[in-house]
């Protein structure tokens, strides 16, 4: 009975701590490619990133990131556009 007990107390723990990590989000998130941006966000599949198509903070700052101010985010542009600091919530 005690070893029942037992087993069952390692169960609950071990299955504990599992929700908790997938709860924090699993450890640091790599930062997004711009490969892997126009794969995600180029929903007409032109190979750029326009501000109808993008979203989160590279839809928050499209100004300020798209200097040339052609309408689209190039690569050297997401490159070179300051990386967000911080968690968001």
């Amino acid at each position: 009975m005690n070893s029942k007990i037992g087993l069952m107390m390692v169960f609950f723990c071990l299955a504990f701590v599992g929700v908790s990590h997938a709860q924090q989000g699993g450890g640091q998130k790599e930062p997004p490619t711009y490969a892997k941006l126009i794969k995600e966000m180029d929903v007409n599949d032109d190979g750029k990133l326009e501000e109808s198509e993008v979203k989160g903070p590279l839809k928050d700052d499209f100004s300020k990131i798209d200097t040339d101010e052609d309408g689209y985010i190039s690569e050297k542009e997401f490159e070179d556009a300051p990386k967000p600091s911080g968690k968001r919530k």
